[in-house]
């Protein structure tokens, strides 16, 4: 069994690679799939405006929305990986399936329950395409997050 601070670094590094993943993942699948958030703010900054808010009492400024977006975007992604990698530490059953049950549940969570009930973003429709889109990037997410656990574990398996 690895050290704490070991499962925190793997899976902080595992929840940033993966959140980059994502992100590129999403900018080539949201046209191929007519994902337009059109005018709207994605749920990344209307989330970083309400930490704002009770930090500062004022959304985010114009000019620091994307980077606060990101920060919102990254940090939950880093927190996700931390708590899979100690997950699968603690009960390897929990990258059964390569860590895509992980994806799923993170999407029902976090996209489907969270996000609307925050007020961030609209409750989910039955719509086809915008269903596969979020599974998809949250599965792409789990996967990244599972692959990275995995290499690592190879690479200290060396030493």
């Amino acid at each position: 069994m690895r050290s704490l601070l070991s499962t925190v670094a793997i899976g902080l590094g595992a929840g940033l690679v993966a959140s980059l993943v994502m992100d590129r993942f999403q900018a080539v699948a949201a046209p191929a799939l007519g994902q337009d958030s059109g005018d709207d703010d994605p749920a990344t900054v209307k989330a970083a405006d309400s930490v704002s808010q009770i930090v500062e009492g004022r959304p985010v400024t114009q000019k620091h929305r994307q980077v606060a977006g990101g920060a919102i975007h990254y940090g939950v992604g880093a927190a996700l990986g931390i708590g899979y990698v100690a997950a699968a530490e603690r009960w390897p059953e929990t990258a059964t399936g390569f860590g895509l049950p992980f994806g799923a549940m993170t999407m029902l969570l976090l996209d489907d329950l969270l996000v609307p009930a925050a007020g961030w973003g609209p409750w989910p429709e039955a719509e086809a395409k915008g269903n596969l889109y979020t599974l998809a990037s949250h599965l792409v997410f789990a996967a990244t997050v599972e692959g990275v656990r995995r290499g690592a574990d190879a690479l200290l398996a060396r030493d």
